[in-house]
């Protein structure tokens, strides 16, 4: 299989080496968290966040008492949660929120300006072009869509409206970030043909629901019929006693019904950065993933170990996701590198990074940001009406989440074979080098690369223009076609926008 079908890079192995060794080098800046100055229109805007249990709080933060903005709702369907985020609100902003449950009630209120979303991955899409059909703006947590289709939905939606929705990879409003991304697209590490992607992150079993007896409930204070919304209506199997998240949680991350796995969930923010250090602005024309779930048996589904790649043409993209315990790149387990003829550029967070010349010489260091910077960009496009104000409009959002969704939808695709397959999946050394780092990865925490096996995605052509596939047939086209877009449940449909 041959996914790079160029020259290698010269020194490639040597450059990714010593990358690899300075990723922890970089260290972030304290939140600015200046409010912008409100341009032409200059009312208070009014806000509803939904979804508070988690990532909603800093949504909570972000618009709370800051640029003229109220939280006026909070909208969750678990009441049991949204004591942290209404006290906090009243705190800031002298009174607290209404509470509201469902969604639907919050879309049709016209005393709401801004709908601020931060809930599970299936719920993003729907949600987002319900607000935007009521005349409202979003702001849209990562990754913006939970498939492929979603994402040109939700992008004709706030066109056809005019609405202004934002997706929350707040990098991109990061100064750091953005200085290092303009280093490396203005020629400064020569012409940048690899972008590398990591997510490191470690995740533990949530539970095997087939060891244990008695029923998997939902918390008594959830309506789980909203909960669960446009996807399949099945009870949680994710209540591993020990999971401060309890059954349905957080873990829902690693269940194809409503997440996207660690690609998804950390991993988009590194995605969206490798492809932005491109300069990349349609679909790859390639898409390939290897990996599975490793080390454990639970009721997750998507994989914990996981390797991508993505074909730009001359300029390529490699992603790894890793789950298991790992001491590579000295603690720094979340990043970037762009790879030039000159030298590279290593991110390892949000906010800042470090650039080198082929030698591994220090010649440049980028840092400075914080969260807040990217709620006010985005309340300063909602006043000024541009969409081009924006850091990160929904298209951008779209583009960078359906990375994720085209390698999961490769890996679905995928057929088993032994891990140990993995040494040699390509005719590329720099695909191969990777490969070789994540066998030794599984190996030093005890798995059998020889008896255990893996999935192999094929390689996925991709038409950019109608972001479809072009080279499957018979029930593999069917399959993939199925995974580009959901079956929605009756009363959460997601129609096309027109």
């Amino acid at each position: 299989m041959d996914i790079f079908s160029r020259r290698e890079f010269l020194e490639r192995s040597a450059i990714l080496s010593a990358a690899a060794a300075a990723v922890g080098t970089g260290a972030a800046t304290a939140a600015d968290t200046r409010p912008v100055a409100a341009a032409g229109r200059a009312d208070k805007l009014r806000v509803a966040v939904v979804g508070v249990h988690g990532r909603g709080m800093s949504h909570v933060s972000g618009f709370a008492a800051k640029n003229n903005c109220e939280v006026t709702v909070v909208c969750d369907c678990d009441e049991a949660v949204i004591g942290r985020a209404m006290k906090q609100i009243e705190g800031a902003q002298g009174k607290a929120p209404r509470f509201e449950k469902d969604i639907r009630k919050v879309v049709a209120d016209k005393d709401i300006d801004i709908v601020s979303i931060a809930t599970p991955n299936h719920w993003h899409a729907l949600m987002a072009v319900w607000a935007m059909e009521n005349g409202k703006d979003v702001y849209c947590e990562k990754p913006a869509t939970h498939n492929v289709r979603e994402g040109a939905i939700m992008t004709a939606a706030a066109r056809k409206y005019k609405k202004i929705c934002q997706v929350g990879t707040q990098s991109r409003s990061n100064t750091g970030m953005r200085e290092a991304i303009a280093y490396v697209r203005g020629g400064k590490i020569g012409k940048v043909d690899l972008a590398v992607g990591l997510c490191y992150k470690t995740r533990k079993s949530i539970g095997d629901t087939g060891l244990r007896t008695g029923d998997q409930k939902p918390p008594a204070t959830m309506d789980y019929d909203l909960w669960t919304g446009p996807a399949a209506l099945v009870m949680p199997r994710r209540n591993n006693p020990n999971d401060k998240y309890g059954p349905v949680h957080y873990n829902w991350h690693w269940l194809w019904n409503y997440g996207n796995g660690d690609l998804g969930n950390q991993g988009v923010h590194e995605m969206d950065k490798a492809r932005w250090g491109l300069g990349k602005t349609t679909m790859p024309s390639s898409a390939f993933s290897l990996g599975g779930r490793f080390g454990y048996v639970d009721d997750g589904e998507t994989a914990n170990t996981q390797l991508c790649v993505f074909d730009y043409g001359p300029e390529k993209m490699v992603f790894e996701v890793r789950g298991l315990d790992t001491k590579d790149h000295k603690g720094v387990k979340v990043g970037n590198i762009w790879v030039g003829t000159d030298g590279y550029v290593v991110s390892p967070n949000y906010t800042s990074a470090v650039a080198y010349d082929k030698a591994g010489k220090e010649v440049a260091k980028f840092s400075g940001g914080g969260d807040q910077l990217h709620f006010d960009n985005f309340v300063k496009a909602v006043r000024s009406r541009k969409v081009e104000d924006l850091n990160c409009d929904i298209a951008d959002g779209h583009l960078s989440a359906s990375l994720c969704h085209l390698a999961n939808i490769s890996l679905r695709l995928g057929t088993e074979a032994p891990l140990s397959k993995a040494a040699a999946v390509s005719d590329s050394k720099t695909v191969n080098e990777f490969a070789a780092r994540m066998l030794d990865h599984l190996k030093d925490n005890k798995v059998d690369v020889e008896g255990t096996k893996a999935k192999f995605g094929p390689v996925l052509a991709v038409d950019p223009k109608t972001e479809t596939f072009t080279n499957l047939a018979g029930d593999q086209k069917a399959k993939a076609a199925a995974l580009l877009f959901r079956e929605y449940r009756k009363g959460f449909e997601l129609k096309d926008v027109v």
